[in-house]
């Protein structure tokens, strides 16, 4: 089990929080845009409440397909832009303020779109909204595998 964090305060803490499980994950100082291990390397890739942040975020998907193995699975739980008109309106308005104050979260990244666009296929995903405010809280969580 590997962990990539670019953040090194973030990294220290999760190394801290990791030595009592029974197998502990090797954690790395990494962007996903930038995945420093070998193509076709790795079966599953999980994302959760990531592809949010993530500055360049195809690149880093690229990444993930470029390192999974040709039958890998990207695991995803991700929230981001919703179906409905009136809820996409608000997350578009405050998209700007939300990722000064979120650590450049953003609230309307199209993730099914996204995960489509960087090779991948889905074969499973569910969505809907979580509790919270419905421009925070529009999820996908599903299986998608390498095209």
């Amino acid at each position: 089990m590997i962990g990539l964090e670019p953040s090194p305060k973030l990294l220290s803490m999760a190394k801290r929080a990791t030595g009592s499980g029974m197998r502990s994950p090797e954690l790395l100082e990494a962007s996903a845009e930038a995945i420093p291990l070998d193509d076709e390397s790795i079966d599953t890739v999980v994302t959760t409440w990531t592809l949010c942040t993530i500055p360049n975020v195809m690149r880093a998907l690229e990444e993930m397909r470029r390192v999974l193995k040709p039958n890998g699975r990207l695991l995803f739980v991700e929230h981001g832009l919703s179906p409905d008109a009136a809820v996409r309106h608000w997350q578009n308005r405050l998209n700007p303020i939300w990722k000064a104050v979120a650590g450049g979260c953003h609230l309307n990244r199209p993730i099914r779109e996204l995960i489509e666009r960087s090779g991948f296929h889905i074969e499973q995903m569910d969505t809907g909204y979580g509790k919270g405010p419905k421009p925070m809280t529009f999820m996908y969580e599903g299986l998608a595998r390498r095209s």
